[in-house]
């Protein structure tokens, strides 16, 4: 079995175990670690002091350069146990790099608290979103919802599957690694503006492409679940770039489309009012049940990655 073809093949067993099992809680999961590893470090900069510009240098470049190191030395006391434990080990780090159910229920989260009440839906949203919830409307925490379910399905799903193949488990942990850092000092407030910038710019590095196919895979996906395939095309293609970032409006105008909702717009984080520009069409008003299309989008268009993943397997044991 060539590298690609064991990468594909591990990250396919990842993902099913993903789909079955969803992300392992605990001690256990690398990127616990990771977070540790990134706090210590972030205490260790500041309190050197200097340059802190300098410092977000280093914090990026020993995070990701670190969990690539222990994931490749695991992977080596595997392959001197047999070939086979290479291969479990593979799987079950692919298995820890994608987040896919996770991001499903925590989102399905937020769909049933709502049904009980506002307070509970602000309260449940406040775990995946980071701005703040305590006065956001059922409209609001709704679109805020779709947009982590659109945006993550990126980071949490279509980037890793996309690193897991070309460069396998290690390369792949080195992004988990990335983001990591991106979703824990990567804000542009005063706080994280000079320690955090080299981390969310290596993260959008890191995404560009991932992103791209994750907004077309979306409007394919949306044929599928019976949503509006043409719009989301017509919608991505018009507002992609309808955001600070570089990449997140590639899934979410996707999602906006197929859905004929409106996202982005101007939000307060923490006190802080940030304008975005708006994604999409406000055709109609968002509802409750946009939750479970904004899932239903993420399930295709994951599994439309792992079948092409899997047709490149196919392709390259052929020939």
């Amino acid at each position: 079995m060539s590298f690609f073809e064991m990468n594909i093949a591990a990250m396919l067993a990842g993902f099913l175990l993903d789909l079955i099992i969803g992300d392992p809680e605990g001690w256990t999961h690398p990127v616990i670690w990771i977070g540790k590893w990134i706090s210590f470090m972030e205490k260790r900069l500041r309190r050197k002091g200097g340059n802190l510009r300098r410092s977000a240098l280093v914090l990026t470049a020993s995070t990701v350069l670190l969990s690539m190191a222990a994931t490749a030395a695991v992977l080596g006391i595997l392959v001197l146990v047999h070939k086979a434990a290479l291969f479990a080990g593979m799987c079950i780090i692919s298995w820890w790099c994608l987040s896919a159910k996770c991001l499903a229920v925590e989102a399905k989260g937020v769909y049933r608290a709502l049904g009980v009440s506002m307070a509970k839906g602000r309260t449940q949203v406040a775990r995946i979103v980071g701005r703040d919830t305590t006065e956001l409307l059922e409209e609001e925490i709704v679109c805020a919802t779709v947009e982590t379910v659109a945006e993550n399905t990126t980071d949490g799903v279509i980037s890793p599957m996309f690193y897991l193949v070309i460069g396998g488990p290690v390369l792949a942990m080195g992004f988990k690694a990335a983001s990591t850092l991106d979703s824990m000092v990567g804000y542009l407030d005063e706080k994280y503006r000079d320690i955090g910038w080299s981390s969310a710019k290596f993260d959008d590095v890191l995404n560009y492409i991932p992103a791209r196919i994750c907004g077309w895979l979306m409007c394919i996906g949306a044929f599928f679940v019976k949503l509006d395939g043409k719009n989301a095309i017509r919608i991505m293609k018009r507002d992609h770039a309808n955001h600070l970032s570089p990449n997140c409006a590639w899934s979410e105008s996707a999602a906006a489309g197929a859905m004929h909702i409106q996202l982005g717009g101007t939000h307060t984080y923490f006190g802080k009012v940030v304008e975005k520009p708006t994604i999409g069409d406000d055709d109609r008003s968002v509802e409750k049940c946009d939750i479970l299309q904004a899932n239903r989008l993420l399930y295709v268009a994951s599994t439309l990655m792992a079948g092409i993943a899997a047709l490149a397997g196919v392709m390259i044991w052929l020939f």
